[in-house]
């Protein structure tokens, strides 16, 4: 291993913003069930379907409609 490298010629990473944050998350069981169902029949970790649905939901600035009983 070297003592010193020089990075005066690196770049950024493009990828920054698309690095992924590790945060704990309480989610009812039957909603992981469902995404979990969704991701094998995709073929896919069903977390990453869960980010997938999140950042479509962040994109299109979809708006939660609730309403109470």
């Amino acid at each position: 291993m070297k003592d010193n490298y020089d990075f005066s010629k690196s770049k950024r990473n493009p990828y920054a913003k698309r690095l992924k944050k590790q945060i704990t998350i309480r989610i009812d069981e039957d909603t992981i069930a469902y995404f979990k169902e969704m991701a094998e029949e995709k073929g896919i970790p069903y977390q990453s379907l869960i980010n997938l649905y999140l950042r479509d939901c962040a994109e299109v600035h979809r708006k939660l409609k609730i309403k109470w009983a």
